[in-house]
């Protein structure tokens, strides 16, 4: 059955072209992840707030390597993307990514992490910047969102910092270990101009 309007991306937005480095703008570069990683991946999710909020852990070396080896696959049927927020020695701080890409809508929802030892120097929001910018600016995208759950204060002053506005509450829209939790979703579209502060 055909559509009626066309796609707002071509198929191949992401698939024909490499998946790129992003810099920050002051010292932060996002770049794929490698298999050398998965050892701070590993280190990473046993993090019990990166556990808590991400509804999943890497109990092994071999499955932090699946995980960073399953990017690029996802980046070729256009389907998610991840990238590793490095510092000067290329060592991981955090991830930020791509989920839920939809080419025919032009839209996609922001993941984001950040190690416990990277904390309190803004690499969330400012990767969450740079990501945006990226889509927004090079590929095109209409819209970006994040969600997160209600209890997820962090997340929740990333959004707000980044210019991702508050559109709404749903409710018991995810499940945690510990029961259902209500989900902050916030929109950000390419028109809006962004607001980000450290």
């Amino acid at each position: 059955m055909p559509l009626l309007v066309d796609p707002a991306l071509p198929e191949g937005t992401l698939r024909d072209v490499t998946q790129p480095r992003l810099l920050t703008g002051d010292g932060l570069v996002l770049r794929p992840w490698k298999a050398i990683d998965a050892a701070a991946v590993r280190t990473a999710f046993d993090c019990p707030d990166i556990q808590r909020w991400h509804v999943r852990r890497l109990d092994t070396l071999e499955e932090a390597l699946e995980w960073t080896g399953q990017w690029s696959d996802r980046w070729d049927s256009e389907t998610a993307a991840s990238w590793a927020a490095v510092d000067a020695d290329d060592e991981p701080l955090g991830q930020v990514g791509l989920r839920n890409i939809s080419l025919a809508e032009g839209s996609a929802s922001l993941s984001y992490w950040v190690t416990p030892a990277a904390r309190g120097h803004a690499i969330a929001t400012r990767s969450v910047e740079a990501l945006s910018a990226w889509a927004f600016g090079q590929l095109g995208f209409n819209r970006l969102d994040i969600h997160h759950s209600t209890a997820n204060t962090t997340s929740c002053r990333v959004a707000e910092r980044t210019g991702y506005k508050l559109e709404g509450t749903l409710r018991q829209a995810i499940k945690h270990a510990d029961g259902w939790h209500n989900w902050h979703l916030h929109g950000r579209l390419h028109t809006d101009t962004s607001t980000t502060t450290a």
